[in-house]
């Protein structure tokens, strides 16, 4: 018996009912031809989006969309058959480094008010078109957002469930790539999904697995195991599995697409497993070890035309002719209005000091082992990777088993440094981090990628509960680094006394190290020492003091320097060590600033560093005036550069100096 639900008005667009600007024809099953979006102008338009993006500052994905442009074709044609599609279909991509694919794919299809000029807006911060596709700002595009692997099909699994109970006649379609099928989340579903089928409790269900063996960093064979069996046991599980070996050809997947949609049942959902070639369409990219996985050109480089020439094989379209001389124009650079960068300190990633330490380590004899989970590249530890490969493991993408092992070979003995980005560290990391702890099994963590440092990803990748999600799990200290010196001096510190307490017979508590993403100066003043637990003072003054931690330290020393051509002295404290260090050090620091305290970050105000540093003093007695700078209560976005969002959240420099003025 159906249960009617509340009513829910979806914001989705129709489909188009005029037919793609640049097409292809195939056969259907009738043998009737077929008019579809042309998958070569998909991947043109997602090279021409990637090296705007690029230009601006940005990364961006080529691989992947390049992989399934020929599937998404397909689907979209038979879906689009339907004009209002999402009363027939529910739609879940979960292949977050191919929604550009989707957008060009529906730029082109002339979907909603999407044309080929908002893709020139891709990535920037005032576009809807963000890194990974997000319901909070493009509902009428996006279904589910997505952008961590797997993070979808659990929620897809809901909506067929939901249709089932609501008695509505949909099929629901999930597309995921094999690195996605690494994650947990994603394995509970594939087990879930025909489990529930098999009881009457699911609506008819389709998955599309684009399986090309490639992840980031590279082959997943190679670095880490094979897919294969995994994917074999689908059919165990209760899948129907269909294999397209050609999973690049437009006619074969429109042929088993609309086979699949045409003999599907509630009763056995269908898992489609595509043979996709990530970066198919460009030889270098096809060959590529890791598939092309973000944009191989350089900003402003005429490649470009090569690039989309190569694409297409034959004369290029007029528009894209255009837009690809428009990308090779490089503007006149703009001065910059920032900190003054320390005497002799070169710009680099505050990842690069990790390795360091870590190599270091090993060259002292400790029994250091690194445990990724394929984004080693990003994290700065593939240095350490590189000097000692038989110590390092990639578990594959596959966050949650990473923290785990490590604490496996902690209760062996070894010192254990896992690394990933932010997001998912202290998401699918938590439970696992906690229970490290539990065990007495303590894990160094780097986590990369902080708040709105990840700006091009956008808001499933900007961390902004990092802080908070791992303050309170005991015996574990949390340290938010800004530059590679302080990287390297407290990895090694760490792992110090890691040993010591290890050879006293005493449990180490575990340290959970949160690190940006783009260039900083590598310390930040001169003959910087830095010590263990104690508010580390950058910039002495009386007025006030100003709290940063990771990058936001230097908006509070741009601040300050601001601050100082009016008459105002403020001293900025680099407050690394959020929830344990020197409460009465903080607190004589104060003192000696008119008990003026000014905080910054980009983490949710709720439970940062500036909420864990002004109740630690406050329990010590410190008395003072207090104004916090984080994030109130909302998502990010994507843009260009970080700036963008701290300007956008309240949390450069000209907001602390107003904070200043109403302290």
């Amino acid at each position: 018996m159906a249960v009617n639900p509340l009513k829910f008005e979806t914001k989705l667009h129709v489909a188009p009912t005029s037919g793609p600007k640049f097409s292809s024809s195939i056969k259907d099953a009738s043998g009737q031809d077929v008019i579809l979006a042309d998958p070569r102008a998909t991947r043109a338009l997602v090279a021409l989006m990637d090296l705007q993006a690029v230009n601006g500052g940005a990364a961006s994905h080529w691989g992947g969309p390049a992989a399934l442009a020929e599937a998404m074709s397909a689907l979209h044609a038979i879906m689009f058959k339907d004009q209002k599609w999402f009363e027939k279909y529910n739609f879940v991509n979960d292949v977050g480094h191919g929604e550009n694919g989707i957008y060009a794919l529906r730029a082109n299809l002339g979907y909603g008010d999407l044309s080929l000029e908002d893709l020139k807006g891709f990535r920037s911060i005032s576009s809807k078109l963000t890194g990974h596709g997000e319901c909070h700002l493009y509902p009428e595009g996006v279904l589910l957002s997505n952008g961590p692997l797997g993070s979808s099909v659990g929620q897809a699994q809901g909506l067929a469930m939901a249709d089932k109970l609501a008695g509505n006649n949909r099929v629901t379609i999930n597309v995921v790539s094999d690195g996605a099928s690494m994650e947990g989340e994603a394995k509970e579903a594939f087990a879930a999904i025909p489990g529930f089928a098999k009881k009457g409790k699911l609506n008819s269900y389709l998955l599309i697995i684009s399986d090309n063996n490639t992840k980031l960093s590279g082959r997943i064979d190679g670095d880490s195991f094979s897919m294969g069996p995994s994917f074999d046991a689908m059919e165990s599980l209760g899948w129907k599995v269909i294999d397209v070996k050609e999973g690049n050809d437009l006619q074969a997947c429109y042929s088993a697409i609309e086979d699949a949609l045409k003999n599907i049942s509630a009763e056995q959902p269908i898992c489609l497993r595509l043979k996709t070639v990530k970066g198919y369409g460009v030889k270098s990219t096809e060959e590529h070890g890791a598939g092309g996985h973000g944009f191989p050109i350089k900003a402003f480089s005429e490649d470009i035309h090569n690039f989309i020439q190569e694409i297409w094989g034959e004369e290029l379209p007029a528009e894209f002719k255009s837009w690809a001389s428009d990308l090779t124009q490089k503007p006149e650079s703009k001065k910059s209005d920032s900190y003054t960068v320390a005497e002799g300190a070169v710009m680099e990633k505050a990842q690069a000091g990790f390795a360091r330490a870590a190599i270091s380590a090993v060259e002292e004899g400790i029994p250091v082992v690194s445990i990724s989970s394929d984004l080693q590249g990003s994290t700065g530890m593939a240095a350490f990777h590189k000097a000692h490969p038989e110590r390092s493991f990639d578990v594959g993408i596959a966050e949650a088993n990473m923290v785990s092992v490590g604490a496996g070979f902690a209760k062996q003995g070894y010192v254990p440094i896992v690394d990933t980005f932010s997001a998912f560290g202290v998401t699918k990391g938590n439970l696992p981090l906690i229970m490290a702890s539990l065990s007495s099994a303590p894990v160094i963590c780097v986590f990369s990628h902080t708040g709105f440092q990840d700006a091009a990803d956008g808001a499933s990748h900007q961390s902004l509960t990092y802080i908070s999600a791992v303050s309170s799990i005991p015996n574990t200290n949390v340290i938010c680094v800004s530059t590679s010196s302080q990287a390297e001096a407290y990895l090694e510190m760490a792992i110090e006394q890691y040993k010591e307490d290890m050879d006293n017979g005493v449990t180490p508590k575990s340290t959970v190290f949160f690190v940006g993403r783009e260039n900083f100066p590598s310390y930040p003043v001169k003959d910087v020492v830095y010590q263990w637990g104690t508010p580390q003072v950058i910039k002495e003054g009386s007025d006030v003091v100003i709290a940063g931690c990771g990058p936001t330290l230097f908006k509070a020393l741009h601040a300050a320097e601001l601050l100082e051509k009016e008459g105002v002295k403020a001293t900025v404290v680099d407050q690394a060590f959020v929830n344990n260090f020197d409460v009465a050090e903080f607190s004589e620091i104060l003192k000696q600033n008119n008990f003026k305290l000014i905080t910054v970050e980009d983490h949710q105000i709720i439970g940062g560093m500036g909420a864990q540093l002004a109740h630690q003093l406050k329990q010590a007695g410190a008395e003072f005036k207090l104004a916090s700078l984080g994030v109130d209560g909302s998502f990010g976005q994507s843009a260009y550069k970080a700036d963008e969002l701290y300007a956008k959240h309240g949390l450069d420099a000209s907001s602390i100096i107003s904070k200043y003025k109403n302290l």
